[in-house]
């Protein structure tokens, strides 16, 4: 009798203890919305997707257009400190790649960002990016393998491509060949998706709610 009053008595606190788990998006102007309704863009979309679910979650949009590596490393931790996430997801690193930055400095302006989150025992979520063939063999295939070394490094997720069966496709993207049109950005969602629902399902099993 004891024992099944301890679980009504669980039962009616839960909705009011359970705490919304906080997703910060790091990005730039593809998070950002770039010259489309904000609320079109793939972090808004995710958003409304989380909210049709029924899911406990809170996304804050941080991103910035224009945003860098080392624009990132510079807002990172006052923004750690203020929304205290359960999950950062970071979309960085675009524009610094079509600035011609040395590599070695994007590489290490990630991994200093993805050692800030950590440190706060939040979850990183690591979306790469990746160069137009105009920029030169060498330099694209570097840059894509950034990524791939910052997680293996770092051990965290990465996820697919953002512009995974979007970039090669002349009407999903705007004239100037770099930002997304307003229908892209459900792919764009996808694309991030099984990454991030993963994050969801493990914080979920290891941590429970915090």
């Amino acid at each position: 009798m004891i024992y099944r009053l301890f679980l009504i008595f669980l039962f009616i606190l839960s909705p009011v203890t359970l705490q919304a788990k906080t997703i910060l998006i790091v990005g730039d102007s593809i998070s950002a919305a770039y010259a489309i309704p904000v609320e079109k863009g793939w972090v808004s979309l995710l958003e409304q997707r989380l909210s049709e679910q029924k899911t406990v979650h809170k996304v804050v949009n941080a991103s910035i257009v224009g945003e860098t590596t080392f624009g990132g490393v510079m807002r990172l931790l006052p923004l750690l400190e203020k929304h205290q996430p359960d999950i950062v997801v970071i979309e960085l690193g675009g524009n610094d790649g079509l600035m011609g930055a040395d590599l070695n400095d994007i590489e290490n302006n990630l991994i200093t960002m993805v050692g800030m989150v950590k440190e706060t025992n939040s979850d990183v979520l690591l979306v790469p990016m990746q160069m137009p063939p105009n920029y030169g063999q060498k330099y694209t295939q570097g840059f894509a393998s950034i990524y791939q070394q910052v997680a293996e490094k770092a051990n965290i997720s990465l996820t697919t491509f953002i512009y995974k069966d979007i970039a090669e496709v002349p009407d999903l993207m705007m004239s100037d060949g770099i930002h997304p049109v307003e229908s892209a950005h459900p792919i764009m969602l996808e694309n991030i998706w099984p990454s991030l629902s993963a994050l969801f399902v493990s914080q979920s099993s290891l941590r429970g709610i915090r």
